[in-house]
């Protein structure tokens, strides 16, 4: 039994790095779906256009039309970190073209699964 518990315990972080990875590569790669497979099912979403708290398909189609209006030319997570109540977040830069944007997410546990709770695009033209 105690054995059993390390192994979740353990487990846990190495499950939020993992989605850490996939969530920058989605970003990276501008692949809206993949990023809707990690939603909360409600989540605060910003970008240039729209800015509330959206339905994961209705996230999932406002990430679409922001990738298409700003195909990606890079993404790199530049701090990424851990709050008190264990709540994961990354800070990065997404380019495209001449445009940069700020970026941030927070992944929080919900029901034992981490899930993207908000993520933000956030112009620094």
């Amino acid at each position: 039994m105690l054995l059993l518990m390390v192994m979740v315990l353990i487990s846990q972080p190495t499950q939020a790095q993992d989605l850490t990875a996939k969530i920058a590569t989605a970003i990276r790669t501008a692949n809206a779906k993949e990023l809707g497979n990690h939603f909360n099912q409600t989540l605060d979403l910003r970008t240039p256009d729209s800015e509330g708290t959206y339905s994961k398909v209705q996230a999932e189609m406002i990430l679409k039309s922001f990738f298409s209006k700003y195909p990606p030319a890079s993404y790199t997570q530049n701090h990424q970190g851990k709050s008190n109540d264990g709540s994961q977040y990354a800070i990065g830069v997404y380019k495209s073209g001449k445009h940069s944007f700020r970026t941030y997410y927070l992944v929080k546990n919900i029901g034992g699964k981490p899930v993207i709770h908000q993520l933000k695009f956030e112009s620094e033209d």
